[in-house]
């Protein structure tokens, strides 16, 4: 399975990279494939490829604020969740995407 993700909180700094490094360590623990774009304070990085977008089984997407250039995902199945939930739960919310697309 693939996944592909972007994290974002308000203030763009401490949130935005742990949720980011909390999708990577779950998704690495169920041996799921995950690219993530973070969009923090100095703007974005790891942008994501038109490639892992198109490959990608379904897309995360925290919602903790507006993510930039979402029209990407046109016709993903998109998981949203809080920036803190990617940093606590990263493991649940990788088994309910694994879970929900059959995987």
């Amino acid at each position: 399975m693939k996944l592909v993700a972007v994290t974002a909180c308000p203030s763009g700094v401490a949130h935005t990279y742990m949720a980011a490094g909390g999708l990577r360590k779950a998704a690495e623990k169920y041996g799921v494939e995950i690219h993530v774009e973070t969009q923090g304070s100095i703007g974005i990085e790891g942008e994501l490829t038109p490639e892992q977008i198109v490959e990608a089984d379904a897309v995360i997407l925290t919602n903790n604020i507006g993510i930039k250039h979402e029209e990407r995902f046109t016709g993903k199945p998109i998981i949203r969740v809080g920036a803190s939930d990617c940093i606590a739960k990263g493991g649940s919310i990788v088994k309910t995407v694994m879970k929900k697309l059959g995987k």
